[in-house]
């Protein structure tokens, strides 16, 4: 742990290729670092309702939509415990050895999750999660396994762009990484539209071929821009303090087994859906639900990033970023709330995405009550980069583990003890376990301040 410590206490010694004077931190600097971090994830937010849209535009649009929501919840569980390495990427790698380190730590944890996504896909393995566990009709069953099929490749396509783009975010050439994203939307657009037009596959797998040419390739455009920043900093040499494997281990599995419990709500929520009031209908419309939220929710998600390279040693530019959070947060949920209480609700979930009247009735209420989902996650994004940036990486995951409870328990409350509609209880439990979260992550947040302060005193 002493390894680790001094480790920590080098960090932001490394001179990056375009440096940033944190002490004098301003709204603008922080806008413009952030804004390609935000377009990044905002391309990703559209991949869901794009895909969504071309689905429910095929046949049979209401079984294919709840298996591509299913499939896609799938990919994303095998993938939870590499998303984290983009943030740990950015904080760790300071010099050639930290360097060479995380990128054999980010390839030995790709491989492991590739043989995961094998195993899941051995068909008594498969009906054994899809049909006994979810509960899924064998119908969503069948078209789930195909676009689980062509998504093997997900997981360790997003760790090696993750490490990559952790490694541009490191060097402050965050435009890079929306330039990879744009590659990545230009290959799914593409292969969607590809697909729809010229082909007959059912809208399930349209979407898993879509989504897993897209990453590949954003994954090597991503490599391809890292190439002048990786060799700066293999050339910059080593710096004293050593970082081993076991210090990139003790610091990183508490960020993973956060993004796993985080991940793991998603199969839950559909065996919840799947064992709910009008099943069918919940399942087709929460993904598309949740790719709106995810829209707005992701200006949120991006700035976990910017805290944690902006922040400094000594929380210099904790002010500034505060106040850039306070900003961000009213701004995503009153845009939210803008689409979810006005008629701009029906031309998103009619015209946009092509529900049917049935499916949009259905989803508007559950979307207002998660109105608020956008904010609490700029609030837990400026929360987690405090805490990454301290090296205090356990209450983070202390608070998945609270979110992750409190959802389960508000589920079966909804679900199973008031005989709610699945999809308008899922929301209820999703945004009430959030708020736990959120609350439990004030006591060690301030904390970490007030030792910043402390420091800054000495």
């Amino acid at each position: 742990m002493g390894m680790a410590k001094n480790s920590a206490t080098t960090i932001y010694q490394t001179v990056t290729l375009f440096p940033m004077d944190r002490e004098n931190l301003t709204l603008k600097q922080i806008f413009f670092f952030w804004v390609p971090l935000a377009l990044t994830w905002l391309m990703m937010a559209a991949e869901g309702p794009f895909l969504a849209a071309i689905i429910a535009r095929l046949p049979d649009p209401k079984y294919n939509l709840a298996a591509f929501g299913v499939a896609f919840s799938l990919a994303v569980m095998g993938e939870s415990p590499i998303l984290m390495i983009m943030g740990a990427t950015t904080a760790l790698v300071k010099d050639r050895a930290s360097l060479l380190r995380m990128r054999n730590f980010t390839y030995a944890l790709n491989g492991l999750l590739t043989l995961g996504m094998v195993l899941l896909i051995v068909p008594p393995v498969f009906a054994f999660v899809t049909e006994t566990l979810l509960g899924l009709p064998e119908r969503v069953s069948s078209l789930t396994y195909r676009a689980c099929l062509v998504m093997i490749p997900w997981p360790a396509a997003i760790g090696y762009r993750r490490f990559y783009q952790g490694i541009l975010i490191r060097s402050n050439l965050t435009r890079r990484v929306a330039y990879g994203t744009v590659v990545r939307l230009a290959v799914m657009s593409l292969t969607g539209l590809l697909c729809f037009l010229f082909t007959r596959i059912d809208g399930a797998l349209v979407g898993g071929i879509s989504l897993s040419m897209a990453v590949c390739a954003e994954a090597m455009a991503s490599k391809l821009m890292a190439r002048r920043a990786e060799k700066e900093i293999l050339s910059g040499g080593t710096l004293q303090t050593m970082m081993s494997y076991g210090d990139i281990t003790r610091f990183y599995y508490p960020l993973a087994l956060t993004t796993i419990l985080g991940v793991g709500l998603i199969p839950v929520v559909t065996f919840f859906l799947g064992h709910s009031r009008m099943p069918v209908e919940s399942l087709a419309v929460f993904p598309v639900i949740n790719s709106l939220v995810f829209i707005f929710r992701s200006m949120g998600l991006s700035f976990q990033e910017v805290g944690i390279a902006l922040v400094g040693e000594k929380y210099e530019g904790y002010r500034p970023l505060r106040n850039f959070a306070l900003i961000l947060g009213l701004f995503v949920t009153g845009a939210l709330g803008l689409v979810a209480f006005t008629p701009l609700s029906l031309v998103w979930f009619r015209e946009v995405s092509g529900l049917s009247r049935e499916l949009y009735e259905l989803a508007v209420r559950p979307t207002q009550i998660m109105v608020l989902m956008p904010a609490t996650m700029v609030l837990m994004s400026f929360q987690r980069s405090l805490l990454v940036a301290g090296r205090r990486t356990q209450p983070i995951t202390m608070a998945t583990a609270i979110e992750v409870g409190g959802v389960i328990a508000f589920l079966f409350l909804t679900i199973r003890g008031l005989d709610m509609i699945g999809v308008i209880g899922a929301a209820l439990a999703l945004l009430i376990g959030r708020l736990c979260a959120n609350g439990y992550l004030f006591i060690p947040y301030l904390h970490e301040l007030k030792r910043s302060r402390e420091n800054r005193e000495c």
